[in-house]
């Protein structure tokens, strides 16, 4: 899949859904953590594409690592953007980045495998990947664009609808 954004249409579908319980930048820099190790491999020329970062048992390791510095810097960044809960700093839940984290790493491993011959998401336990060719990369692609487009509508109605309440 090309590089992180086209992970994120399942993240923003489900954001839409989760609305505060869920944090999509969090979910986001997951994203960039797991494709690190690829890039790395792009530039250098060596090692596996998608090596050990795209096993369940590298994504586990990776969510943790994710959680524990994406808290703070999601934080940081809604402080910058200046996005706050009316006049409050967002904080973002340990739970929330727990879940956020993991969602993001293991969807990733989930979408690679799917399209990416070299996915071994079980390794090493068994290198067998059931998920490869389940869909087409086209509609893989398709699903992801698609989630993030409905997401993105979904979640401003949504919001729309709960600030409409508050008034």
């Amino acid at each position: 899949m090309p590089f992180t954004p086209i992970h994120m249409g399942p993240g923003i579908f489900l954001k839409s859904l989760l609305q505060g319980s869920f944090s999509l930048m969090v979910f986001g820099w997951a994203q960039i953590i797991m494709d690190i190790q690829p890039l790395v491999v792009l530039i250098t020329g060596e090692g596996h594409l998608h090596g050990f970062t795209h096993t369940y048992v590298g994504a586990t390791l990776l969510a943790i690592f994710s959680a524990l510095t994406g808290k703070y810097l999601s934080e940081l960044g809604l402080r910058i953007l200046r996005i706050d809960d009316h006049g409050k700093p967002i904080s973002i839940t340990w739970k929330i980045t727990f879940i956020s984290s993991f969602v993001g790493t293991y969807s990733h491993v989930i979408l690679d495998s799917i399209m990416h011959r070299d996915v071994e998401p079980f390794y090493p336990f068994f290198s067998e990947n059931e998920l490869l060719g389940m869909i087409t990369v086209a509609q893989l692609h398709k699903l992801c664009l698609y989630s993030g487009l409905v997401g993105a509508v979904l979640y401003f109605v949504v919001s729309y609808i709960i600030e409409r309440k508050k008034i």
